[in-house]
């Protein structure tokens, strides 16, 4: 994967337009967030949960920092194209976040939509995380032809997803 700014990975330099190898990123980053993300959902949803406005700085913060890597690491014009079309997706987050509910019998229209900036921004950043992962996993990035495929397929998916957690 090509970078398209500049980033310091474990103390060693790295300069826009260099390549780095997809492990060097994706592993951590997949971690990472599933932590965060995973906490902030805890709070959010959760029984016993801090206020709004702590749950806007814990994840506030961290969403920052991931978006300011992201610009970094995969470029203005993606991270742009990621929350447009998390912008035109909302309706399939909030069925994802409402069937991952669900499974701990609770309901999304019990909480009040302040509480699902959080949860759903980071459903944006992981999700777009992955497509990133499976688009250079699979050696895809610059092939146009293998990246149509890979993409049709993991659009196909999502939507399977998103349609199966809308029913459930």
């Amino acid at each position: 994967m090509k970078l398209q700014g500049n980033i310091t990975i474990n103390g060693r330099s790295y300069r826009a337009g260099h390549e780095i190898r997809w492990y060097t990123v994706y592993p951590f980053f997949l971690a990472h967030m599933l932590m965060f993300g995973g906490s902030g959902f805890v709070m959010a949803y959760g029984e016993q949960h801090p206020g709004v406005a702590f749950l806007y700085m814990h994840g506030g913060i961290a969403i920052f920092v991931y978006t300011i890597f992201y610009l970094n690491i995969f470029g203005r014009d993606k991270v742009k194209w990621m929350f447009i079309n998390a912008a035109l997706g909302l309706l399939g987050i909030y069925t994802q976040i409402g069937w991952i509910l669900s499974l701990f019998h609770k309901n999304i229209g019990d909480y009040p939509l302040r509480v699902h900036v959080i949860p759903f921004l980071y459903f944006v950043l992981y999700t777009f995380l992955l497509r990133q992962a499976v688009l250079d996993i699979t050696r895809s990035r610059e092939n146009a032809a293998r990246r149509r495929h890979v993409e049709r397929g993991y659009a196909t998916l999502l939507t399977v997803g998103y349609l199966v957690s809308y029913v459930l």
